[in-house]
């Protein structure tokens, strides 16, 4: 699990690297695949039910249709680049890997206050959600700032994952809220 914890934060690093949008998209599905990994060696004992929708849900939207569609309408609108971010990529980068060192941090705070949250899931997830919010305030075009609320809703799946002991019916729909936001 810890593995995956920290392909998930190899990912944002590459986001916060690069400036090409398909880039963006593409760890946007890695890291709905790493989620659906999470899920499933998290929650191993689970009915049929909640794991027909947790791949429905993770696997198929998050990781297939989703990205699909976003490179779909990249590709009709010839969108290639973040041409003039606020900051350049390599402060951008230094930024938020000083926002996942602080994650590291409070996740060995949270260790020694909470014993039924998870502290390394918890510690990074919040630290992508501030890195997400980075990703938006530090990025001008629209479709960067959609794929850094879509990021942040992975952030919140990780944090979900954190505090569930079992697989709760508000994060099997928590994905609608990409879906969601993809009608806005």
């Amino acid at each position: 699990m810890e593995i995956l914890i920290i392909f998930f934060c190899i990912t944002m690093l590459i986001i916060s690297a690069v400036s090409r949008i398909e880039e963006y998209i593409k760890m946007l599905a890695v890291q709905g695949f790493i989620l659906f990994l999470m899920s499933v060696i998290e929650f191993r004992n689970i009915d049929i039910t909640h794991f027909v929708i947790m791949v429905l849900e993770t696997l198929g939207i998050k990781t297939i249709v989703m990205p699909m569609f976003l490179m779909y309408i990249v590709r009709k609108n010839e969108i290639t680049r973040e041409l003039e971010p606020y900051l350049s990529n390599f402060y951008s980068l230094l930024i938020t890997t000083a926002i996942y060192v602080a994650g590291l941090f409070i996740s060995f705070w949270v260790s020694g206050a909470a014993h039924d949250i998870r502290p390394l899931h918890f510690g990074l997830s919040i630290a992508t959600m501030l890195a997400a919010m980075f990703i938006i305030v530090n990025r001008k075009k629209v479709i960067t700032h959609v794929l850094g609320y879509m990021i942040f809703e992975n952030g919140i799946f990780l944090l979900s994952l954190s505090m569930a002991g079992e697989m709760p019916i508000i994060v099997d729909l928590g994905v609608m809220l990409d879906l969601e936001s993809e009608n806005l």
